[in-house]
């Protein structure tokens, strides 16, 4: 049974944060890290102990973690940062809340002793004869150790520890990923077998001058050596202390949203009479008012959770190929339910949400082509705009002119002006976009357009059909992200305080065009009408626009079942790196770093001089092994990764590029491994240095071809709308919402007053018709209870098989200890 693990976190703020600077003031950011390995650095807040980030991360860890920690920074221009606290949190203590962390939690001062990493494979054996009794322990080697000198190694070596009896292995210079391959042996005396101690294995830094550092330690019972003679393995290194001191509030606070989401997922067998179910749902309902497997799914799903059971909907029926049936089953309810077009789509109703995650999972890079050149050039211009009379600062406007500052009219003048030129330019790229737009985006809003003019057909509606489509891909889709670019992956950073008030007016703005100006005037924002004719202006060209859209043959979209969101050939990233340059003369690692433009798409990773130039070279993603970050020594640079390929004839290639910080650093990962998660070579290890001078850097090893020092992490992405469909993964949630909301739906659907409870759900599925062929008493049978009655077995069907592999699994760990 595989295990499926997903860590969702949001830094909210931080209070309290004490001054680092000679200002008086701090400058801080966060640091966040997975077992000791960065995974996300938020924006700097300049000069402000009370920064609010606002910043939400998903990642996918399969292969589970130990800890999340959070280290807020303090950045300086000059010299290092400095650290000014951190927040630790085990799986455990996240694991422990059903519903997530969501609180203020004190920052604690930052122990060198307790930042430790890394495992070490070892084996401990008791060895017991007539002349003497010894404790032996073989160290094999360590990986992923805490780099602990200027250099960004260490000089490891281990210490073997039981009572008053010790042993060192030797010290092995500058490196991460140590090879002793070395035995110690302990003599102990007869008495000392009955003693209940503890073997300790320490791993030290050593330095020639000052004291040795902590790398870590593990700790065994010695009763374990009795009961099991011979120990051996990886065994993760732990601090020197657990126990963190609070500081009482001194170091200030960081207010966290943190939920962990742990599965066991069945084999695929298991999940597909829930699939059939739902399938069912959409291509064969008898009445669109009837009850299905998808509205008994509705009637358990918490308004928390909606979003969430949403989109994992839209990618479970996107791999059927199903995803158009599907959203046209949904929304056919939603349509024929209203009947007020004024609240047509209004509510946060499972068809509302199921066509917001639609768009993100299947037009984030259409999106991206349409607005990308527009927002940049309003972060890139920092222009100073302002439409309301009570919140314009004559104070934050510049301007270099004999006539002094400017009048609050000029300010209004000039922002009218730079605002109908932003729009324009957004309006104009949006109605010029219809080839852009993917197809399943058009056929399913060419759907939804057939859907209500059915329903709305007369006169004074004739707007509603262009309302319904606007509201979606206006209102929820450009609108949001004109609003909050970092969250739809337009920026790496969020917007400053002006930007962040240009991108809120043209939002407003937009939403006003999307609502075809039926509305304007009529709010209490009386000062955006400057911007009124524009609006008025584009509603022709923007019905003209919706004609255009949904004027599409339904059998363009390929009904097969897709494995991702994105299309064959379609640039899933691109953007300019630094790749290393391996032939010629080897120079120093600064300049062998050459600034090229690189391009991913789901087949082909390709890099030229410029985004015009001619492609240099083109990787095919089939044959990609491994994509994996680079420690820091290897070129003495930074947010350095590699990728790992290998050709028809089995060589090996390995190409390393730089990306400019650890944001885009984790974002290249996460993409490639998206991309390259099915592939069939995948590497299990890989060497996180470079072989450079006739030796790895990592684990010193000279021969190029020997197995890699540290375990591959293929499957650690970062969750987002370019998530590799996964069918199990996605059943298995909506089971878990169904399991939640199983007896709300046994009490409506199966129990009948004054009939008998006692016959199970499956017999209750064929209990219209006697074996006889007589027909039973319709008086008992509710609508949507065979349904109901299959949806229910089918649930309790999962829930034995989870139960049965945990009892295998119990079963098996149990062996492995009795039998080691």
């Amino acid at each position: 049974m595989a295990k499926n693990t997903s860590l969702y976190f949001r830094i909210v703020e931080g209070r309290n944060l004490p001054a680092k600077d000679v200002s008086g003031t701090s400058d801080p950011y966060c640091i966040v890290k997975v077992d000791n390995e960065v995974v996300a650095r938020t924006a700097t807040v300049w000069k402000n102990l009370n920064p609010f980030w606002g910043e939400e991360y998903t990642l996918h860890l399969p292969m589970g973690f130990h800890s999340l920690s959070f280290h807020v920074m303090d950045e300086d221009t000059i010299g290092h940062d400095d650290v000014i606290g951190k927040i630790a949190l085990s799986k455990d203590a996240i694991g422990s809340q059903a519903k997530g962390l969501d609180c203020w939690l004190n920052l604690t001062r930052v122990d060198p002793d307790e930042e430790v990493q890394g495992e070490i494979y070892l084996s401990l054996e008791l060895l017991k004869d007539t002349e003497k009794i010894s404790l032996r322990c073989q160290v094999t080697e360590a990986r992923d150790l805490a780099p602990r000198d200027i250099s960004g190694t260490s000089d490891p070596f281990a210490r073997v520890i039981f009572n008053n009896h010790s042993a060192e292995t030797s010290i092995i210079k500058k490196t991460r990923f140590p090879h002793w391959g070395e035995t110690l042996e302990l003599e102990l005396d007869p008495e000392e077998l009955s003693e209940e101690g503890t073997v300790i294995l320490e791993v030290w830094d050593w330095d020639m001058v000052g004291k040795n550092d902590f790398l870590g330690k593990v700790e065994i019972p010695f009763a374990c050596l009795h009961k099991t003679p011979l120990l051996q393995g990886w065994f993760r290194l732990l601090p020197l202390r657990n126990n963190e001191v609070d500081a009482g509030g001194k170091l200030g606070a960081l207010r966290l949203k943190v939920r962990l989401v742990e599965d066991r997922i069945l084999p695929s067998v298991y999940y597909q009479p829930l699939i059939d179910i739902l399938v069912e749902s959409v291509i064969s309902p008898t009445e669109v008012e009837d009850s299905s497997a998808l509205t008994m799914l509705e009637e358990v799903t918490t308004v928390e959770s909606r979003q969430d059971v949403a989109m994992t909907l839209v990618k479970i029926y996107l791999g059927q190929g199903l995803v158009v049936p599907f959203l046209d089953y949904l929304n056919t309810r939603e349509v024929n339910h209203t009947t007020d077009p004024n609240t047509l789509f209004r509510s946060n109703s499972l068809a509302s949400k199921a066509m917001e995650q639609f768009m993100k999972a299947v037009g984030m890079l259409y999106l991206h082509d349409v607005l990308k050149p527009i927002i940049n050039r309003i972060f890139d211009e920092k222009k100073y705009i302002e439409l309301d009379p009570c919140k314009i600062d004559l104070n934050r406007t510049r301007r270099i002119s004999f006539k002094g500052a400017m009048s609050e009219a000029e300010v209004r003048d000039s922002s009218v002006e730079m605002l109908q030129s932003y729009l324009t330019s957004i309006i104009e790229s949006i109605v010029g976009s219809v080839d852009q737009c993917p197809p399943v985006m058009r056929v399913a809003f060419k759907q939804l357009h057939k859907r209500v003019e059915e329903q709305f057909s007369e006169p004074e509606n004739e707007d509603v059909k262009y309302l319904a489509i606007s509201g979606f891909f206006f209102l929820r889709f450009f609108a949001p992200a004109i609003l909050t670019p970092k969250l739809f992956q337009l920026r790496d950073q969020h917007a400053d305080t002006r930007t962040s008030r240009t991108l809120l007016l043209l939002a407003k703005a937009l939403q006003s065009v999307g609502n075809l100006g039926l509305q304007l005037g009529h709010g209490k924002e009386q000062w955006m009408a400057p911007l009124h004719p524009i609006i008025l202006r584009s509603v022709a060209s923007v019905k003209d626009f919706l004609d255009k859209l949904i004027d599409i043959d339904h059998d363009i979209v390929s009904e097969m079942p897709q494995r991702a969101v994105f299309m064959p050939s379609v640039t899933v990233k691109e953007g300019y790196l630094l790749k290393y340059k391996t032939e010629g003369p080897q120079l120093l690692s600064r300049f062998a770093f050459k600034k090229r433009y690189f391009r991913l798409t789901s087949e082909t990773l390709s890099y030229a001089k410029t985004p015009d130039w001619q492609v240099c070279s083109s990787i095919p993603i089939q044959c990609v092994c491994a994509v994996e970050r680079v420690d820091e020594n290897a070129f003495q640079q930074q947010n350095v990764m590699q990728i790992i390929t290998q050709d028809n004839d089995g060589q090996t290639h390995i190409m390393y590029i730089q990306c400019k910080n650890v944001n885009e650093l984790n974002q290249w990962l996460s993409a490639i491994r998206k991309i390259s998660i099915y592939n069939e070579r995948m590497l299990p290890s890989f060497h996180p240095g470079a072989h450079r001078s006739g030796k790895w850097t990592c684990c010193l090893q000279a021969d190029r071809a020997v197995t890699g020092c540290s375990i591959t992490h293929s499957a650690v992405t970062l969750g987002d709308w370019s998530d590799p469909l996964d069918p199990d993964v996605e059943t298995q949630t909506i089971y878990k919402q169904l399991l939640q909301g199983r007896d709300k739906l046994r009490k409506k659907y199966l129990e009948i007053p004054g009939a008998d409870q006692t016959a199970s759900h499956k017999e209750q599925i064929n209990s219209d018709v006697h074996p006889d062929g007589a027909e039973c008493n319709a008086q008992l049978i509710k609508p949507g209870q065979s349904v109901a009655a299959r949806l229910l077995a089918v649930i309790e069907d999962l829930e034995q098989a989870h139960a049965t592999f945990q009892y295998r699994e119990k079963e098996d760990a149990t062996s492995v200890i009795l039998n080691p």
